[in-house]
Protein backbone atom coordinates (compact mmCIF):
# COMPACT_ATOMS: atom_id res chain seq x y z
CA UNK A 1 0.00 0.00 0.00
CA UNK A 2 1.10 3.66 -0.62
CA UNK A 3 2.81 6.33 1.80
CA UNK A 4 0.45 8.81 0.20
CA UNK A 5 -2.62 7.77 -0.93
CA UNK A 6 -4.68 10.73 -3.31
CA UNK A 7 -6.92 11.43 0.24
CA UNK A 8 -3.86 11.93 1.86
CA UNK A 9 -2.27 13.76 -0.80
CA UNK A 10 -5.41 16.01 -0.91
CA UNK A 11 -5.33 16.53 3.24
CA UNK A 12 -1.52 17.78 2.86
CA UNK A 13 -2.51 20.48 -0.43
CA UNK A 14 -5.53 21.48 1.78
CA UNK A 15 -3.46 22.28 5.02
CA UNK A 16 -0.91 24.07 2.90
CA UNK A 17 -3.39 26.17 1.41
CA UNK A 18 -2.09 24.84 -1.72
CA UNK A 19 -3.49 26.43 -5.24
CA UNK A 20 -5.44 23.84 -7.54
CA UNK A 21 -4.72 24.45 -10.85
CA UNK A 22 -6.92 22.31 -13.05
CA UNK A 23 -6.79 21.86 -16.81
CA UNK A 24 -8.68 19.52 -19.29
CA UNK A 25 -7.41 16.64 -21.11
CA UNK A 26 -4.97 15.98 -17.80
CA UNK A 27 -4.71 13.04 -16.13
CA UNK A 28 -3.76 15.22 -12.68
CA UNK A 29 -4.40 18.28 -10.83
CA UNK A 30 -1.60 20.61 -10.02
CA UNK A 31 -1.03 22.08 -6.56
CA UNK A 32 0.89 25.28 -6.02
CA UNK A 33 2.21 26.23 -2.41
CA UNK A 34 2.82 29.99 -1.59
CA UNK A 35 4.42 31.65 1.31
CA UNK A 36 3.63 35.42 1.12
CA UNK A 37 3.84 35.49 -2.20
CA UNK A 38 6.39 33.44 -3.44
CA UNK A 39 5.85 29.97 -5.09
CA UNK A 40 7.69 27.48 -2.88
CA UNK A 41 6.36 23.98 -4.19
CA UNK A 42 4.62 22.59 -6.78
CA UNK A 43 2.61 18.88 -7.00
CA UNK A 44 0.15 17.15 -9.48
CA UNK A 45 -2.60 14.84 -7.79
CA UNK A 46 -4.04 12.01 -9.98
CA UNK A 47 -7.65 12.25 -10.80
CA UNK A 48 -7.98 8.76 -10.98
CA UNK A 49 -10.74 7.89 -8.71
CA UNK A 50 -8.85 5.10 -6.67
CA UNK A 51 -8.57 7.13 -3.27
CA UNK A 52 -5.67 4.69 -2.69
CA UNK A 53 -3.41 5.21 -5.26
CA UNK A 54 0.27 5.78 -4.92
CA UNK A 55 1.46 9.34 -4.63
CA UNK A 56 4.91 8.83 -3.29
CA UNK A 57 6.51 11.77 -4.88
CA UNK A 58 4.86 14.23 -2.74
CA UNK A 59 6.90 14.29 0.01
CA UNK A 60 10.06 15.48 -2.34
CA UNK A 61 7.82 18.14 -4.00
CA UNK A 62 7.23 20.00 -0.64
CA UNK A 63 10.69 19.28 0.49
CA UNK A 64 10.06 16.67 3.40
CA UNK A 65 10.57 13.05 4.23
CA UNK A 66 7.57 10.53 3.68
CA UNK A 67 6.89 10.57 7.65
CA UNK A 68 6.66 14.05 7.62
CA UNK A 69 4.43 14.34 4.93
CA UNK A 70 1.99 11.50 6.38
CA UNK A 71 1.98 13.74 9.67
CA UNK A 72 1.36 17.04 7.84
CA UNK A 73 -1.61 15.19 6.27
CA UNK A 74 -2.45 13.67 9.68
CA UNK A 75 -2.61 16.74 11.32
CA UNK A 76 0.39 16.13 14.22
CA UNK A 77 2.40 18.57 11.72
CA UNK A 78 1.00 22.07 11.83
CA UNK A 79 1.54 24.61 8.37
CA UNK A 80 3.86 26.46 11.13
CA UNK A 81 5.63 23.76 11.83
CA UNK A 82 5.95 22.66 8.14
CA UNK A 83 7.08 26.78 7.24
CA UNK A 84 9.77 26.39 10.48
CA UNK A 85 11.08 23.35 8.10
CA UNK A 86 11.31 25.19 4.72
CA UNK A 87 12.74 28.15 6.98
CA UNK A 88 16.04 25.84 8.31
CA UNK A 89 16.29 24.44 4.61
CA UNK A 90 16.22 27.91 3.63
CA UNK A 91 13.61 27.78 1.10
CA UNK A 92 11.44 30.39 3.08
CA UNK A 93 13.50 33.58 4.28
CA UNK A 94 13.35 33.68 8.35
CA UNK A 95 10.84 36.33 9.55
CA UNK A 96 12.68 39.66 10.76
CA UNK A 97 12.90 39.69 14.57
CA UNK A 98 11.85 43.07 15.82
CA UNK A 99 14.07 44.82 17.99
CA UNK A 100 12.81 43.88 21.60
CA UNK A 101 15.19 46.50 23.47
CA UNK A 102 15.34 50.06 21.77
CA UNK A 103 18.32 52.06 22.14
CA UNK A 104 15.97 55.14 22.14
CA UNK A 105 15.11 54.96 25.74
CA UNK A 106 17.48 57.13 28.42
Amino acid sequence: MANITKELAEKIAEKLGAVKNSKKNRPHDLYVVYHEGVRIAQFGICRGSNKNDGHDFIPSKIHVTPRQARLLGQCPMSYQDWVNEMIGKGLIAAPAQADEGSDAEN
